[in-house]
């Protein structure tokens, strides 16, 4: 398992995106929307991971409560997963709690899901499971083939 990305909220992606222009990272691709969160996601490489700016779309996304709740800052940490079904099954029998009973799209044709924050220690965490043949680490891929992937989820 290795760590996928770090998701920040933020209602501005311009805004939210200045402190890591400020630090030379650029963005990876062109902005994704990801329809079934209502959000459209910013994503910085930096060296196997990703940083994630997650700006709401529309009221009702899980992005705007979380920005209402509690403002700009740090959403979740996403884990890489080869084999979803078997790990989401195996946390089951640790006594993992998952927000959804499946996996569902993500950004850059994944498949995720998300454990519940009170069995994270307050922290959401999310599992995700590149398609197949996409090489693990390889961000330079995402995004380039996948620019609207509407109903994608990360």
């Amino acid at each position: 398992m290795l760590l996928d990305h770090v998701a920040i909220a933020t209602p501005d992606l311009d805004q939210g995106a200045a402190p890591y222009v400020a630090l030379g990272l650029r963005p990876e691709g062109p902005d994704e929307d990801v329809g079934t969160q209502g959000v459209r996601v910013r994503a910085f490489v930096v060296g196997d991971t990703l940083i994630e700016l997650l700006m709401p779309t529309r009221p009702d996304s899980p992005i705007a409560g979380f920005l209402e709740k509690k403002g700009p800052g740090l959403h979740h940490t996403a884990y890489r997963v080869e084999h979803l079904d078997a790990e989401i099954e195996r946390l089951r029998g640790e006594g993992a709690r998952f927000l959804s009973e499946t996996p569902g799209p993500g950004r850059a044709g994944t498949r995720v899901v998300f454990l519940h924050p009170k069995w994270g220690q307050g922290t959401l965490i999310e599992l995700v499971e590149h398609p197949t043949g996409h090489p693990a680490g390889d961000h330079g891929a995402h995004g380039q083939d996948s620019t609207a992937q509407n109903g994608a989820a990360r």
